[in-house]
């Protein structure tokens, strides 16, 4: 490894007795990425040592006396992002704010391994101070708010925070969520072991609260995981992952999620709709209403991003009938 450093990890009582791998993300939480299986690797390659020699493996148990040191990466200098040509779909724009329609697969942000090629890359060619007010996943599509000064951007995070933005998605489950309405309250955390992962958590964890509407369902009744179904989902609170989270964690895991989706994928008679929901690319939800007082006039601003073609084909094959999302608001 070039351009690295060795870190000394100060142990504590906490760590007498405990495996090496769980006391490494104890102590390294701050770390960009950190997670079990990156932890391992370190251990593995040798850049990880107990009293000057590589540690022998993640479930070495640590002495108080032990010294435990780690290699890491030196800082990166965080560059600017540049402004580059990139296609943009405006739903709104005004002299505060920019509504964009971001398509799936889209970075929002640069980061170190996306450095070019994001939203943001493509609104500094639009305009010179755009600041994200709220993120989606790369694999998710639809309505990102961006202000085009300070005094938008405070107006609008203060509404978030307040909860006066109302925030709707479209997914597309595995299952039949029963009551066909309700409120999920789940609390969410990080997964201790993999950081890019969102767990429930019986205690403690951060509260977290998703209001959603059955709209229709593809299938029997029974058995539930070869039905498909189409969900309306308001945020309360807006939590990383929350929706695919809160859906999967009551079993009704969202089609073509990769981390937080079903095992294995139902068949149905209609060979189509079997292999679109196969190989379905992404998860398969899209932020679709964002409603709130704009920031400069406050008069009220609704704005909705149409449906992607790659869902729209999904609804149009699973037969759950277009424009039920638009019955009212997914509350109690």
């Amino acid at each position: 490894m070039t351009d690295s450093l060795w870190r000394l990890i100060a142990l504590d009582r906490g760590d007498a007795g405990m495996r090496l791998d769980r006391v490494l993300l104890r102590h390294l939480r701050g770390e960009r990425g950190l997670s079990r299986n990156r932890i391992q690797h370190w251990i593995e390659e040798g850049a990880v040592t107990i009293n000057g020699r590589p540690a022998p493996r993640s479930a070495w148990r640590v002495s108080m006396s032990d010294e435990v040191r780690v290699r890491l990466a030196a800082p990166t200098v965080r560059v600017r992002p540049v402004a580059e040509t990139l296609p943009l779909d405006i739903l709104y724009e005004d002299d505060d704010l920019i509504a964009v329609n971001k398509p799936a697969g889209q970075v929002v942000h640069p980061s170190y391994k996306n450095a070019s090629g994001t939203l943001m890359n493509a609104l500094l060619a639009r305009t010179p101070t755009p600041s994200l007010v709220h993120r989606l996943d790369k694999q998710t599509s639809g309505l990102v708010l961006v202000a085009k000064h300070r005094a938008s951007l405070l107006a609008m995070q203060a509404a978030m925070e307040g909860r006066r933005v109302d925030k709707e998605y479209l997914a597309v489950v595995i299952g039949r969520p029963s009551p066909a309405r309700g409120t999920i309250d789940l609390a969410l955390d990080r997964d201790p072991w993999d950081r890019r992962r969102v767990t429930v958590r019986d205690r403690g964890g951060v509260p977290s609260v998703t209001r959603y509407v059955r709209l229709a369902s593809r299938g029997p009744a029974s058995p539930a995981d070869a039905t498909l179904s189409l969900v309306r989902c308001r945020l309360i609170t807006g939590r990383m992952h929350q929706i695919r989270v809160h859906l999967s964690a009551k079993g009704w895991p969202l089609v073509g999620d990769p981390t937080y989706g079903a095992s294995r994928a139902p068949s149905f008679d209609d060979e189509r709709l079997s292999a679109l929901v196969r190989g379905f690319g992404r998860q398969a939800l899209h932020a679709w209403r964002i409603a709130l007082a704009h920031p400069g006039t406050g008069r009220r601003l609704e704005i909705e991003a149409p449906i992607p073609p790659d869902l729209e084909g999904l609804l149009e094959a699973a037969g759950l009938a277009q424009g039920l999302w638009r019955s009212g608001p997914a509350t109690e």
